[in-house]
């Protein structure tokens, strides 16, 4: 039984409007990633923007608790039910029905449809509700209905706002499978296991605390696929469903171990990760070091650490991603789309981890010659949080060799990172707008643009917002605002095209122009007094018709780049702006100074034909059907733009365009750089910037000649490289004709040299050349180069470690700097401090020695 779409398609004859998957990454600024199923929805709940034609929806929401509040990650694979990715089936009423039916609708789903046993079943319910107690008497026993107070029964969306009681079903998983101490109904264990969760959003809770009834009571449920899967074949664990196993065995066959559930952890963390991991990459979400991509990066790599605790020592994360598509790929038409480059992304990412892993153990086999009794806890956190190594996997490693770990000292260097990341988030990006949106949603609806036809509307003011977003009846001059107009003809910044500039003739200067839940609203600074009700004539820019010169050439840059680069090629991101335009795709490796060569010759190719653009409104499956390229993540109504340029480019897109590449002009690639891992990025011109920019390579051209004194700029590059070639081989052999006299010492029979290298040579050739000569020698050289200091260390045949010593004198010069126990470099910016230094080096090596 597919319970994904029986769910879907229960709630569908409930009169409920069937809604995808929202993307992982929500549109909250708020939240790292969709936690739950109810987060799509949370602007109607809270009232930000109007309920629904159809008061009831039913989804099927992908999410992720990998960080945040949220977070079960520590929990994956040790436990029956946490998982960094799930399922949450969920149907919801905005202000439409109750507590009884919806407790009737999850009744009849369970009982009936995946006919789960009754007798199998329990419930809780607030403490204080009791309606919701007299409603599930209609179906069982009261002694079977538990209530709970508000930890356990009680939901709110935060310290403020809607929030109400809740009541949770409850399977039965059997005694003969859990006996422990917590496994009674309320307790902690695993025999009564939850299912769903039915919110009943009843209240508005103000800033003291007080509750009022909401006038429109509202329904948030949520159940846990992978839970009833399990239930529903018999598994007590969630990893022991078809969800999973083929994941475990695809691990087994590739390792050659058998798994085996008591102490397969590692399996469970591996098939868990890898879901996530794919789903993230596949919705556009790629390695980084900040934000949701670091996640990313750390679930990767988490999975990898326990792949190498069963033997794994290359990668092999890749190599699942197939099995994953086995068993979502139905559901997730674009995890098969995305595979190629998923698999390529896991596997670089996974191969510069093993490498890591080696480094970390180098680490710890350094400390380990100094360690007696206790391991370092600075540095097992060195290993967690740069290496990347688990504690248990540290702490097993210390158990071969007898040792205990000062996890003290652990925790303390944990619990400051936890602190700093807690004061570094602030969420995906800018905090979320308020304002007066939703009244003005009420009241006026939408506002239509009409800038596809015309560049000068005369429209009528509707409303008027102050800078704060708040609703003003005038707005005065040299004042600043946003004027909301019937109709528009300024584009709203979205899908990567900048926001419009203009004027509002006689009255306002408009200087950017953005969406607000559908409002499309310019920010004005205002010339002379406007107020509400005001017939004004709005003039588009004339920089809109530079805008859509890169616009349109960055769709011609999308098929060239699908074409010249593979299929594997995805948008992961775009600007387009009077005077450039940037885009980001998915591609796994630095395109090559050929490739390159080939795109924007191709794109100018494109141009030079001079294809008419065309735009189509048509359905949105009508427009799948034409092959029309979509962006993952983008909201698409019913009816969709397509905008195309013959059979070149057809792409899904709501922007503005030449209506002949012609008009481009041409195209020049500026840049070509990475972004992340697995993600490149292109910065082009064309129209008058590509004008611009060649003017200023000619200016530039121009300058070079009056410096090499040759038109023949090539020629004269390369004789003044000829002659440095010349004057480098003079200096080398100027420096090793002086002779460099060092000074030294005997201390304890180590000869210690601490001495400043005058003249030519190099410190490293030199400590070098004092080893050769020397059985035991501690040598620390200075050398002033370019208003720099540079610094070497060398040791041999005694305890002393290059390393730290060249650590604890570097600071002086205002440098840093490490390397291994027998040589060390760094760096230093104050020459003025190189006698302090060499005295508080040969303090720290006498003492040491003495």
């Amino acid at each position: 039984m597919d319970i994904r779409e029986e769910f879907l398609r229960f709630f569908e004859s409930k009169n409920h409007n069937r809604v995808a998957s929202a993307p992982l990454v929500p549109d909250d600024a708020t939240l790292l990633f969709n936690n739950a199923g109810m987060v799509p929805f949370k602007s109607i709940f809270t009232g930000e923007i109007p309920i629904p034609s159809n008061p009831r929806a039913t989804s099927c929401q992908t999410c992720i608790r990998a960080g945040g509040k949220h977070n079960d990650l520590e929990n994956v694979g040790y436990t029956a039910r946490h998982h960094t990715f799930f399922e949450m089936l969920g149907n919801f009423s905005f202000g439409n029905y109750f507590k009884e039916d919806a407790i009737d609708y999850a009744w009849e789903f369970i009982t009936e449809v995946i006919k789960l046993p009754k007798e199998k079943l329990w419930v809780t319910v607030h403490e204080s509700d009791d309606e919701a107690e007299l409603l599930w008497q209609k179906y069982m026993p009261l002694e079977k209905i538990m209530r709970l107070g508000d930890k356990d029964n009680f939901w709110q969306m935060g310290d403020t706002g809607p929030c109400g009681p809740c009541s949770e079903i409850f399977y039965d998983q059997g005694a003969e499978n859990f006996s422990g101490p917590e496994d009674y109904m309320g307790g902690d264990g695993d025999r009564f296991l939850e299912i769903w969760n039915l919110v009943f959003m009843q209240f508005e809770r103000s800033a003291d605390g007080t509750l009022t009834p909401l006038p429109k009571p509202s329904i948030d449920t949520g159940m846990g696929l992978e839970r009833v899967v399990a239930i529903s074949e018999g598994a007590t664990s969630n990893y022991s469903s078809s969800l999973f196993m083929p994941i475990i065995n695809k691990v087994e066959e590739l390792i050659g171990k058998e798994y085996v559930y008591t102490t397969g952890a590692s399996y469970r963390v591996i098939a868990d990760h890898i879901r996530t991991v794919l789903f993230l990459l596949a919705q556009g979400t790629n390695f980084s070091n900040e934000g949701r991509g670091y996640v990313l990066r750390r679930i990767l790599r988490r999975a990898v650490r326990h792949g190498y605790l069963l033997g794994f020592s290359a990668p092999f994360m890749y190599k699942l991603v197939d099995t994953v598509i086995s068993i979502m790929g139905s559901e997730y038409e674009y995890l098969a789309q995305k595979s190629n480059v998923v698999k390529e992304q896991i596997e670089l990412e996974e191969a510069r981890f093993f490498k890591t892993i080696a480094s970390g153990i180098e680490l710890f086999n350094e400390e380990l010659k100094d360690t007696k009794d206790i391991f370092s806890g600075e540095v097992a956190f060195k290993l967690y949080d740069t290496f990347g190594f688990p504690l248990d996997l540290t702490e097993d490693m210390l158990r071969e060799k007898n040792l205990a770990l000062d996890t003290a000292k652990f925790e303390e260097l944990m619990l400051e990172q936890r602190t700093r990341a807690k004061a570094a988030w602030k969420g995906s990006g800018d905090d979320a707008v308020h304002g007066d949106f939703k009244e003005l949603l009420e009241k006026f609806g939408e506002n239509s643009f009409v800038g596809y036809e015309s560049v000068n509307h005369s429209g009528k003011v509707q409303a008027l917002l102050d800078e704060q977003y708040h609703h003003v009846e005038k707005l005065s001059s040299n004042q600043k605002g946003w004027i909301f107009l019937d109709k528009t003809p300024f584009y709203a910044q979205s899908g990567g095209q900048c926001g419009d500039l203009g004027e509002l003739k006689g009255l306002a200067k408009v200087v950017d122009t953005k969406k607000f839940f559908g409002l499309n609203l310019s920010q004005v600074e205002v010339t002379n007094e406007i107020k509400v009700g005001d017939s004004v004539d709005s003039v588009v820019d004339i920089s809109r018709n530079e805008i859509t010169k890169h616009h349109s050439a960055t769709h011609l840059l999308h098929a060239v780049l699908y074409d010249v680069l593979g299929d594997h090629i995805s948008q992961a991101g775009s600007l387009v702006e009077a005077d450039r335009l940037r885009f980001d795709f998915s591609h796994p490796k630095a395109l090559t100074h050929e490739e390159l060569v080939e795109i924007e010759t191709r794109v100018n190719n494109e141009i030079l034909r001079a294809v008419a653009g065309k735009t189509e409104v048509m359905s949105i499956d009508d427009a799948k059907k034409s092959g029309a390229k979509a962006q993952f993540g983008e909201k698409y109504g019913d009816e969709v733009r397509v905008v195309s340029f013959g059979d070149t480019s057809v792409e899904f897109c709501g922007g503005v365009h030449v209506n002949n590449t012609a008009v481009i002009g041409s195209f020049i690639i500026t840049k070509e750089s990475g972004v992340s891992a697995g993600v490149r990025r292109i910065e082009a011109v064309c129209g008058n910037a590509a004008y611009q920019h060649f003017a200023q390579q000619r200016v530039l051209i121009k300058e070079i000649q009056a410096e090499v004194k040759n038109l023949d700029v090539l020629a004269g590059i390369t004789r003044l490289k000829t002659n440095i070639q010349e004057l480098k081989k003079e200096l080398h052999d100027a420096q090793n004709s002086i002779k460099v006299e060092i000074s030294s010492t005997l201390l304890n029979g180590v000869c210690v040299v601490v001495d400043e290298l005058v003249g030519g040579g190099d410190v490293k050739e030199k400590i070098d050349e004092l080893k050769n000569k020397n059985e035991k020698l501690c040598a620390m050289l200075f050398q002033v180069k370019d208003d720099k200091v540079i610094i070497a260390a060398g040791v041999k045949g005694c305890d002393a470690k290059a390393g730290d010593w060249i650590k604890n004198i570097a600071p002086i010069l205002g440098g840093g700097g490490g390397g291994r126990a027998d040589f060390a470099q760094a760096g230093g910016k104050d020459i003025t401090k190189i006698a302090e230094a060499k005295e508080a080096s040969l303090d720290y090596i006498t003492a040491l020695l003495s």
